[in-house]
């Protein structure tokens, strides 16, 4: 035990473990960076399960936000799965952004300027 851990439980404070993935997930520190002063774009893992979330996709694509999109429970239903691609590929296009499939569950979203190199370089 050290000198702080101490201090904490003196002062009534206890100590409490959270290991990184519970840091990460936190509902408190969703929008907060301790570490590091606000970007000018960020890379955001984004989870979608119905056509009714596509917008809130495009809108952080325009808010410059790279997305690594999450397409789990689309595979699922394949026709929705289709729709929702289709909508994504159309919105990357008019506002010149890029789409591209990582694996069988992630799909990168790229805003304006910004573009996938899609073939690996022999």
């Amino acid at each position: 035990m050290g000198v702080f851990d101490k201090l904490g439980q003196t002062f009534g404070q206890q100590s409490k473990d959270m290991d990184l993935g519970d840091y990460m997930s936190a509902v408190e520190m969703e929008d907060v960076d301790v570490m590091h002063e606000p970007a000018d774009m960020y890379i955001k893992p984004v989870s979608i399960s119905s056509e009714n979330e596509v917008k809130s996709v495009e809108d952080e694509v325009s808010k410059k936000n790279i997305i690594l999109l999450d397409i789990t429970e689309l595979n699922k239903r394949p026709t929705t799965r289709s729709n929702v691609i289709s909508e994504l590929k159309r919105f990357t296009a008019k506002i010149n952004g890029d789409i591209g499939q990582i694996d069988q569950t992630r799909i990168l979203l790229t805003p304006s300027k910004i573009k996938i190199i899609k073939r690996k370089k022999q």
